[in-house]
């Protein structure tokens, strides 16, 4: 390996290998003859970089539990997200290889990643593209920290420091793109629902299709089996979401109403239920006004609801029993939104 290729590594790292026959064994490929491949230091960088970036995230998440840990983990060290990591960083053109197949392989990804959004480059933890990322960009990635670990004597602290500005973005816990498929299953097990996965081949083309309660609600196709299941859960996932607003509609309509008695009864228990799959604060209810004399009260309520960065305060009409005034409030607060959406 070239001096000039070293020093442009070291550049793009802000670290000088003492032993600089580390680096040329992290970026040859087995198919170079003659040469000592990486494989030995992608089994340490696999498990270096996995430690790292296990102690980066229980240290700055002090709340979360092993689950969402291991999730976070998981997300950052995905064969997608370092693939993209070394497509960012163009770290294949340093490898030493003798291999067609795998140059066409990784430019078709390369390709690919390149007219994701910039914005979106390194937030794929799991995929989701026509063309499943070539684990050797991973590999070159886990590769060159296991160098840079076994050439600091194993100083987890320094390695952090050295990789983790072109592992850049991080991925977090408040905007990890969780697993479609996992997502999936644990929102139909919530809410009580079935789910069937079936797989079936026209020729070399995987074609994954979801039901949910027996209905067909997602499909996805790819030549890899993983990449059409993600892509079908995502297609599931999604149209969840439109019935759901779509029944939501139905119920904000129907809890609106024109006023009566019976539309306005469970107008407090629909808007509580809106709030809370919006993930907004619970509705506040307030005795605004009490008229009349004891035996014939007449109450106004308010209801108050915080959406994000606006507060929304609306007046029901006078009613003999607080619960019908907060009911009548809310059927004007669900009338306001239905307006608004």
């Amino acid at each position: 390996m070239t001096r000039a290729v070293t020093e442009e590594i070291e550049r793009l790292l802000g670290y000088a290998f003492r032993s600089q026959s580390l680096l040329a064994e992290a970026l040859t490929h087995s198919s170079y003859p003659d040469h000592r491949s990486y494989h030995r230091l992608e089994f340490v960088g696999d498990a270096a970089l996995s430690l790292a970036i296990t102690k980066h995230l229980y240290l700055t998440n002090p709340d979360l539990g092993p689950g969402r840990l291991s999730a976070l983990r998981a997300a950052n060290i995905s064969t997608e997200k370092l693939a993209r990591v070394a497509v960012r960083h163009r770290l294949y053109r340093f490898l030493r290889r003798n291999s067609h197949a795998l140059d066409q392989m990784v430019f078709d990804f390369t390709n690919l990643v390149m007219m994701e959004r910039e914005e979106e480059i390194g937030w794929a933890p799991y995929g989701g593209s026509t063309v499943k990322a070539p684990k050797v960009l991973a590999d070159i990635v886990e590769s060159i920290a296991a160098a840079v670990y076994v050439d600091c004597n194993f100083d987890l602290e320094l390695l952090w420091k050295v990789l983790r500005g072109i592992l850049e973005p991080i991925i977090t816990s408040e905007n990890m793109d969780e697993q479609p498929v996992t997502t999936l299953y644990e929102l139909c097990q919530k809410q009580g629902r079935s789910i069937e996965i079936k797989n079936w081949k026209r020729g070399f083309v995987n074609n994954i299709s979801v039901f949910i309660d027996g209905d067909l609600m997602g499909i996805g196709c790819s030549e890899q089996r993983s990449i059409a299941k993600l892509n079908a859960a995502r297609d599931a996932l999604q149209k969840l979401s439109a019935l759901e607003e779509a029944d939501m509609d139905v119920e904000l309509s129907s809890a609106a109403g024109n006023g009566t008695a019976e539309e306005k009864d469970g107008s407090k228990q629909k808007l509580n239920q809106f709030c809370s799959k919006k993930h907004w604060i619970m509705p506040i209810y307030k005795i605004e006004k009490e008229e009349g004399p004891a035996h014939c009260k007449r109450f106004i309520c308010s209801v108050q609801v915080e959406t994000e960065g606006c507060t929304f305060i609306t007046f029901g009409d006078p009613k003999s029993r607080v619960k019908d005034a907060e009911n009548s409030a809310a059927s004007k607060m669900l009338a306001d939104i239905l307006v608004g959406r």
